[in-house]
C-alpha cells in the first residue's frame, strides 16, 4: 500500500510521518490488495478554538476494490491518528463480512436451485 501524507496547519515532522506510516501500514494486513493508495491528511482543524488545539486526522484509501474514508478530531494529534486507524480497520472488517455474507447467500441460492432441479428428476 502506498501512503501519501499531507499536513495542514502544522509542520510535518519526521516523528509524525513515522507514526502515520506505522499506523497506516498496520492497516495493510487487513486490506488484501497491495495496489491501494492511502491519502492521509493530518493537521490542525482551525486556529479559532478558544480552549486548546483541535487536531484532525483523515484517511482515504482508494484502489484494489476499496474506497474507504475515515476522519477523527481530537485534542491530541496522535490520539486522532489512532482513532482514525481504528475506524478504518472497523470499516475494512465490515466490508469483508458483507462480501462474505453476499457470497454465502449466492452459494445458498445456487444450492437451492440445484436441489429444486434434483427434485424433479426421476429416480430409477
Amino acid at each position: 500500500m502506498r501512503i501519501n501524507i499531507k499536513a495542514t496547519g502544522i509542520e510535518l515532522t519526521p516523528a509524525i510521518s513515522d507514526y502515520v506510516h506505522k499506523k497506516v501500514s498496520s492497516i495493510e494486513k487487513f486490506a488484501s490488495n497491495p495496489d491501494a493508495v492511502a491519502h492521509v491528511e493530518v493537521g490542525k482543524n482551525s486556529e479559532h478554538h478558544k480552549s486548546g488545539n483541535v487536531f484532525k486526522a483523515e484517511v482515504h484509501i482508494i484502489g484494489g476494490g476499496l474506497d474507504l474514508y475515515a476522519v477523527s478530531e481530537q485534542a491530541d494529534l496522535y490520539a486522532a491518528i489512532d482513532i482514525m486507524k481504528d475506524e478504518v480497520v472497523h470499516e475494512l472488517m465490515h466490508e469483508k463480512t458483507r462480501k462474505e455474507t453476499l457470497a454465502r447467500r449466492g452459494a445458498q441460492a445456487i444450492k437451492n436451485m440445484i436441489r429444486g432441479i434434483n427434485i424433479f428428476k426421476r429416480r430409477p
